[in-house]
């Protein structure tokens, strides 16, 4: 009987302490301040990007941010009514510095995708686009990605990229460069380094706009996907707020300018700075 008492007490003390560990560990993860929160309270944005993805993130001829997904941030900062600050990274440094708390979110042209959604979160897709080949214009013999799957061939790609994890899934035999960005693959191309490139369609439908004989693109999609918004990882307040955001924008006269201002005219393209 003595026994059987101080069975029941032990356990009872253990669904006590293991409730109150619950109850302490839900408060604190309530507690925990979103990103929008953080951003409310010092009245500030601070968004991560990777110049260089045209006619989504580029620099102008004085230096300052231009593009779709910066119009669509600063769309994000006058909805939350604060500032917006702008911090350039290489495509890979994105994620890191989103992780480390040095930008409250990524806009720069991401796919969403599930190794990525391990260490961040996407909100809803805001821009459907897809991976194509860009080739030299004096290869008028490729006509897919396969032609140039041969030993002695080589496939430039941007760092960190979807299109860089593609060519690395598809090529079996030429083998795959990898480049900081994307106008040094285009330019390690254009000087012999390389016999072609994968990159998202926007990108390469604009570049062939600025190197008309230079370059020319395979237009049949490789791959598509969805670009998306990050945080960090399980923010769902932030991912909340964003999607509600994203659905009044889409489709809003705002956006519906952005969009005809970036891809449907190119009278932009002398103003933005390029890599020599």
């Amino acid at each position: 009987m003595r026994k059987r008492l101080i069975f029941v007490l032990l356990l009872l003390f253990t669904l006590v302490i293991t409730g109150c560990s619950n109850d302490s560990d839900t408060k604190k993860a309530g507690n925990d301040p979103s990103t929008i929160d953080n951003v409310l309270k010092k009245k500030k944005l601070i968004i991560g990007t990777a110049p260089g993805y045209f006619p989504f993130e580029m620099k102008d001829l004085n230096g300052d941010f231009i593009g779709y997904d910066i119009d669509t941030a600063k769309a994000i900062s006058e909805s939350l009514k604060v500032d917006v600050e702008f911090k350039q990274f290489g495509f890979d440094g994105l994620i890191p510095a989103l992780q480390t708390g040095e930008i409250d979110m990524v806009v720069a042209g991401m796919t969403i995708r599930g190794d990525r959604a391990l260490s961040v979160s996407f909100a809803n897709p805001y821009f459907k686009t897809g991976q194509v080949m860009m080739l030299p214009k004096k290869d008028t013999a490729t006509k897919s990605w396969q032609d140039l799957d041969k030993p002695g061939k080589k496939i430039a790609v941007s760092l960190g990229t979807t299109g860089a994890l593609l060519a690395k899934q598809l090529y079996k035999n030429a083998e795959v460069l990898d480049f900081e960005d994307f106008p040094s693959a285009s330019m390690a191309m254009i000087q012999g380094q390389a016999d072609g490139i994968i990159y998202d369609e926007p990108g390469v439908r604009t570049y062939e706009l600025m190197n008309p004989d230079s370059v020319r693109g395979l237009y049949d999609l490789i791959s598509s996907e969805n670009l998306g918004i990050a945080v960090r990882k399980d923010d769902l307040k932030s991912i909340q707020w964003i999607n509600s955001f994203l659905e009044s924008y889409i489709g809003s006269p705002a956006e519906l300018e952005s969009r005809k201002k970036w891809f449907e005219n190119a009278d932009w393209l002398d103003k933005v700075e390029t890599k020599k």
